[in-house]
């Protein structure tokens, strides 16, 4: 009992010394300038500001421009912060910056670190054993995520389980809903697919649909679903794994007018970029000619979302997420910490300006952001049909389309082991770190009773 409570005691004792640590280096981290610089220091630091101000404006203005217009722009968000640094390093404050900077990143990780274990629970998705499938049907896509499927032997080690496989063929292209439900058809006891997200996603609801377990191989590019599954994406043929020692996860899969999803889906500038048949094989160049029109609203549907009550108008993006994404860790961003929670996470942004991309970068709660979470979306257009991006896949749905949940309606079924999902990281609460700061002995973590006599 004694041991028991000398372990906490030590662990308290870190905490409380993190939090100091955290509260000081943050500290110092401002001051440093001022006690440096004097008031040139500060004005500097003013200026810095100004020039990543300037920096966001000119990206605004190189996307929504074109020509010379866009040249120039392209140039000022280049100089910029060129011109800062030459300004700090000519003042010979460039050292104290970046080492106010080293003390904002110690400050901020010895306070995640001192609130980690007072309050913050892991997320811990539920794990159901099963026994393993006796007639499992694989869906394999050859040319995905270049040829990953070749690379990594999926289809030899798959039958060598005891799965049925099926390759797609791009030349003659096969409906995957229809080869999935065929196969439940036939006796398959387990659908699985070795392709890209949108694949999955189709294949996905034929399993849920019929209460089947689903598989996942990351053998596509960006397996983000898999990654969100915590599946090793190094390793497609670990996934494989799951079909002899595996367990089941059950976990939420969205509909957007009918249509699964696994990951998210695009509406505005995004959904239409995708449309583009030249954007497969030229992102960035598509991206560059159709985003001027689509950004100052002179082409594209003007959006109208509810969701929750709150009514977003004419967002230029609006992303609808199978579970909400992470934001409060810049290590975690576009990962979701689970996938079971019940809701779709929304977040629409409108920009209509220079100053107000510059205003987003500065002020994280600005106005042109919406952030939330939501059963239900609704989302209108002022035309017929709206472009979207359904797992990276371009469709146009009527109007006006609802995105719903279907909670823990998958069950995916994944290796025993594997890397796993990293925990999300506390948010900084300066209030709960100056109180455990000044806490003394156990009255560090709220709720522990006082050392025993």
């Amino acid at each position: 009992m004694r041991v028991g409570w000398q372990a906490d005691e030590r662990a308290h004792h870190k905490q409380r010394w993190s939090a100091r640590a955290s509260l000081a280096s943050a500290a110092l981290a401002a001051l440093l300038p001022l006690l440096y610089g004097g008031v040139a220091g500060v004005l500097l630091l003013l200026v810095g500001a100004g020039g990543i101000a300037l920096t966001v404006a000119g990206l605004w203005w190189t996307l929504t421009r074109r020509g010379s217009a866009r040249a120039a722009a392209a140039a000022l968000a280049a100089v910029a912060p060129a011109a800062v640094i030459v300004m700090f390093d000519a003042a010979n404050l460039l050292w104290v910056v970046l080492l106010s900077l080293a003390l904002w990143v110690l400050a901020v990780w010895t306070g995640r670190y001192a609130l980690r274990s007072t309050g913050l629970r892991p997320v811990r998705v539920r794990e159901h054993r099963t026994p393993p499938p006796r007639r499992p049907f694989l869906v394999m896509n050859p040319h995905s995520g270049g040829a990953k499927v070749e690379r990594f032997r999926l289809r030899e080690k798959a039958e060598r389980l005891g799965a049925r496989v099926v390759l797609l063929d791009p030349e003659q292209p096969c409906d995957v809903t229809e080869l999935a439900r065929q196969a439940v058809a036939d006796g398959a006891d387990l659908l699985g697919v070795a392709g890209g997200d949108g694949t999955q996603a189709l294949v996905a609801a034929v399993a849920a649909e019929h209460g089947l377990p689903f598989l996942v191989v990351s053998a596509g590019t960006r397996n983000h679903f898999a990654m969100d599954l915590g599946l090793d994406r190094d390793d497609p043929a670990a996934c494989l794994d799951a079909l002899g020692d595996g367990v089941e996860l059950h976990v939420d899969l969205g509909f957007a007018g009918g249509r699964p999803f696994v990951n998210n889906v695009s509406f505005g500038v995004y959904g239409a970029v995708v449309q583009s048949p030249a954007y497969r094989d030229d992102k960035v160049g598509t991206a560059l000619e159709l985003l001027p029109e689509l950004l100052t609203g002179q082409s594209g549907p003007r959006l109208t979302a509810r969701a929750e009550g709150r009514t977003l108008a004419c967002p230029q993006a609006l992303l609808v997420s199978n579970n909400p994404y992470r934001r409060d860790d810049p290590a975690g961003l576009g990962r979701r910490e689970r996938l079971d929670s019940g809701v779709l996470g929304v977040l629409g942004l409108r920009v209509d300006s220079a100053a107000e991309a510059a205003g987003l970068l500065l002020d994280p709660e600005a106005s042109g952001l919406t952030v939330l979470t939501a059963r239900e979306v609704v989302v209108d257009a002022d035309h017929p049909t709206v472009d979207v991006g359904i797992d990276g896949e371009a469709f146009a749905l009527p109007v006006p389309v609802h995105c719903r949940i279907a909670p823990r309606a998958l069950r995916v079924r994944v290796p025993r082991l594997r890397p796993g999902v990293p925990q999300a990281q506390p948010r900084l609460d300066w209030r709960r770190l100056r109180k455990l700061a000044a806490a003394v002995g156990r009255t560090a973590v709220a709720g522990r009773p006082s050392r025993p006599n």
